[in-house]
């Protein structure tokens, strides 16, 4: 069935052409035609003369082609030749901004924009065109015509460089997969509690204090002594060249009024209480706010100042998120200020703050853009408004008249993790896959045509609280992007799911070629089987699935690399334990989708559970997947925690002739900043000076299994193991695991428990 189901996809999305159109985004229009172009080494680009945004599109081509396929182009300038690559002006190619008419025949090639953009992104769709397989050398170039235009203006990637800082060539490599992807806004996220990371000079100390934290646990563990840094403006400036090169506007991000803590870390007299916290060390949504003075303001203009000088974009945004009010209704100054400006209340004071800042931005010619928590308390007429609490806040934002980006939580948050497998990275749940993003509609259903024409595009962000390095970041980022890419610029009527995944093969082993770490979550090949029933009868019965239902699983059961002269999986099959079974899954020209999987299928591997797959307890689903340190170096090992209730479900359990019961646990910073859900965090009395692990039977409430003591903090590694004898019992039952320990100290997790028969040789778990 599967094979079936296989070939059909293969017909219908052209799979089986010798040079399929492996195009993302997806033009606005194409029409094939008969016969081919061959591009060879030496082939001419010819551009207009003494046009330099042609000749630079073209330049981009011809490096990004000599780095992916060993081709190299010469650029020559004048009129157009015959059997050559011919950049154009034309302004009936440029009826829509920003796009492009791109023809192919079996004489040459010509690309014809209105625009600079356009002619950059039709040298775009030529790359992919050159690109179709991983193969280097001369390529035959299917004829085509194509008239092509984006659907949004704003296609955005938002990066956060203030929670984990990235250097100025991860930056640019960014830049150059968004460009690759016809994505045309970097916000950048430069400030937060945990990282000031852009150079002031009017406030040295923003930088000297504000861009460095001392981590939890610093200089243990792998943990760094200080972690942080900043770019400066003379590196801001090549950054923002180097994507505008790209044509790519960088947007600014300076937090206010919360979010602050790093700033006033470096100035207290701009915050409410004049006293100097640490930089945050702490995720979440800190307590700190900036002060409401005219000293603050000037601060603030003189710091907005420098930020417009260092990026011509637009818009400015200013956060205006997650700002607590403690620290102001606290504040008799600050209350009193309330009243002399005939303010409601915290959430006006906070409108008018943002307010007196849109009108300093609008004076200098800028425009203010923010979260949109900035609608809550009154919002300058010409802000623009990004919704990210879900879709409520673009709603109402645009039935107000306000400019919309769209960047709901969790719909286009990239850290979320893309699968729940055992070897997903660090992120948040839920699990926002690539099927995920790309169903999303920019457009909510709720507006009238008339509203809707507010809504500028879309964004996903790449938050980095559980990305510490860049490899995190793209893991997190690829293949994602490219079903955004194609959310953002093509017609919604043309976009087809099976089509894109039919197109994304060639975007993988481009991503290979250009060494870019992409997750292959979507096509990873899980290898399942009914732990108890196996356990049972001596035999698996093993069925190998993938997220997407695409491509070819081939599948080896004696320790042996898949390949593709492997067994083709298409049903159920059974294998006698032990046995070890690796699984690849493959796309019909032959390039591997996804890594090969491994499961070992022998009598502890059946009675274990990794922590990762334990499912939460009943009553809160929050879950994190968090390495061993915040600033963690490499992708694993991978923990599951649930910052509010340390309990999780061992589900079905055989404990019919088992003895005992290992853990393989670790402990955990909690440096989580709750603000007023603090009071959700749930607290188990523990009758043992650091908790315990206790394993109930059947219930969270129900009879103690084992009760497994915490070992101390300060004569313990980070990762432990915990032991305990059960009571024979018969049967199937759910184990609830519930750390004890006191919610003031460390966080524990679970990495492995392991249920030990009688049978068992002691010390094996």
């Amino acid at each position: 069935m599967r094979l079936a189901v296989l070939l059909f996809c293969m017909a219908v999305c052209g799979l089986a052409q010798a040079n399929p159109v492996s195009l993302i985004p997806l033009p606005a229009e194409l029409q094939r035609a008969q016969g081919s172009f061959k591009v060879g080494n030496g082939m001419s680009i010819v551009v207009p003369a003494h046009d330099a945004a042609a000749r630079r599109s073209a330049q981009y081509l011809v490096d990004l082609i000599a780095r992916a396929r060993g081709l190299h182009l010469q650029i020559q300038e004048g009129n157009a030749a015959p059997h050559a690559i011919v950049f154009r002006r034309a302004p009936g190619a440029g009826a829509h901004v920003e796009g492009y008419t791109l023809e192919v025949t079996p004489q040459s090639i010509h690309v014809e924009a209105g625009d600079d953009a356009g002619l950059f992104y039709g040298a775009v769709t030529l790359y992919q065109l050159l690109t179709p397989n991983s193969e280097q050398g001369a390529v035959q170039v299917p004829a085509l015509h194509i008239v092509d235009w984006p659907r949004f203006a704003w296609r955005g990637l938002m990066l956060d460089s203030a929670r984990h800082f990235q250097s100025v060539d991860d930056v640019k490599a960014l830049l150059d997969q968004m460009a690759q992807h016809k994505l045309n806004v970097l916000h950048w996220h430069l400030t937060d509690d945990q990282g000031w990371r852009i150079e002031i000079k009017r406030y040295p100390e923003l930088t000297r204090i504000g861009a460095w934290r001392t981590p939890p646990d610093a200089g243990h563990d792998g943990e760094p002594q200080r972690y942080g840094g900043f770019y400066t403006q003379a590196q801001i400036r090549d950054v923002v060249a180097y994507a505008a090169a790209r044509h790519i506007t960088i947007v600014p991000e300076i937090d206010m009024p919360g979010h602050a803590q790093a700033a006033v870390a470096a100035y207290p007299q701009i915050g409410v209480t004049g006293k100097r916290p640490p930089v945050s060390v702490d995720w979440g949504v800190n307590p700190y706010l900036y002060n409401v003075d005219d000293a603050t303001f000037q601060f603030i203009d003189n710091v907005l100042d420098e930020v417009m000088a260092l990026f011509p974009s637009h818009y400015i945004h200013v956060g205006g998120d997650e700002a607590i009010k403690d620290q102001w209704k606290a504040s008799p100054a600050i209350q009193a200020k309330i009243r002399a400006l005939h303010l409601k209340d915290e959430d006006a004071l906070q409108g008018w703050f943002i307010g007196r800042i849109g009108n300093y931005l609008s004076a200098h010619g800028r425009r203010l853009i923010g979260w949109d928590e900035i609608l809550d308390g009154g919002v300058p007429a010409d802000a623009t408004v990004m919704s990210w609490r879900g879709a409520d806040g673009a709603i109402k934002a645009a039935r107000l008249g306000h400019d919309v980006v769209m960047s709901p939580s969790p719909d286009l948050y990239l850290d979320s993790v893309q699968s729940d497998l055992p070897d997903e990275a660090a992120g948040r749940n839920p699990v926002r896959d690539l099927e995920n993003i790309y169903d999303f509609n920019p457009i909510p259903s709720a507006l009238s045509a008339a509203q809707a024409v507010h809504v500028l595009g879309a964004q996903a962000n790449a938050w980095t609280e559980h990305m510490p390095t860049m490899q995190h970041v793209e893991h997190a980022v690829f293949p994602r992007l490219d079903a955004l890419s194609e959310v953002t610029w093509s017609p919604a009527a043309s976009r087809h799911w099976s089509d894109f995944l039919s197109r994304l093969p060639a975007q993988l082993e481009r991503y290979a070629a250009q060494k870019i770490p992409y997750a292959d979550s979507a096509f990873e090949a899980e290898i399942e089987v009914d732990a108890n029933a196996a356990l049972r009868r001596g035999q698996a019965s093993v069925t190998l699935v993938d997220q997407v239902n695409y491509g070819a699983i081939h599948y080896t059961t004696d320790g042996s690399t898949p390949s593709l002269h492997s067994p083709l999986y298409s049903q159920p099959f059974t294998v006698t334990l032990p046995d070890t079974i690796k699984a690849a899954t493959y796309a019909s020209d032959g390039s591997m989708l996804a890594a090969p999987r491994t499961r070992v299928l022998d009598r502890a591997d059946l009675l274990s559970r990794l922590g990762v797959e334990l499912p939460n307890c009943p009553g809160s689903d929050f879950r994190l997947r968090v390495q061993p340190m915040p600033d963690a170096t490499g992708m694993a090992p991978v923990y599951a925690v649930n910052v509010f209730d340390t309990c999780q479900q061992y589900m079905g359990a055989p404990l019919g002739g088992i003895r005992a019961i290992h853990v393989d646990a670790v402990r955990l910073e909690r440096n989580y900043a709750l603000a007023h859900d603090i009071k959700l965090v749930v607290s188990r009395p523990h009758t043992t000076p650091y908790g315990e692990l206790v394993v109930h039977e059947d219930r969270c409430d129900g009879a103690v299994l084992a009760t497994l003591p915490l070992p101390d903090p300060a004569h313990s590694g980070r990762r432990f193991a915990l032991n305990a004898s059960v009571n024979p019992t018969q049967g199937e039952h759910t184990l609830c695991l519930v750390f004890t320990a006191p919610t003031d100290g460390p966080l524990y997790a679970i990495g492995r428990v392991s249920l030990v028969p009688a049978n068992m040789s002691k010390g094996t778990p």
